[in-house]
């Protein structure tokens, strides 16, 4: 395990990640504080609880419309490969 520490709305958060993921651990801070920072300038007269409370829903929305675009290009995929092995047993019937 490797201490790090990340910024988040000004302040110093200290974390133990494994030192494979200290890399993505900051890139992930990063993109929070940045989330936070937007939605503090939109609403300067909300606490920063709101802000972030705001800040979360935004990037849960964004992981669910990701996981539903994923989900339906798995099924697309999956419509695909039985039509090309669909495809494929009606040439294997055919040479045979």
């Amino acid at each position: 395990m490797e201490s790090i520490k990340v910024n988040i709305l000004g302040k110093q958060i200290p974390l133990k990640v494994h030192s494979t993921e200290v890399e993505n651990t900051k890139r992930i801070a990063h993109y929070v504080d940045e989330k936070f920072k937007l939605f503090r300038n939109q609403f300067s007269n909300q606490p920063d609880s709101t802000i972030m409370i705001l800040a979360c829903l935004s990037i849960t929305e964004e992981l669910f419309e990701l996981r539903t675009e994923l989900s339906q290009t798995d099924e697309k995929e999956s419509e695909l490969m039985e039509q090309i092995n669909e495809e494929i047993s009606k040439l294997i019937k055919e040479i045979s």
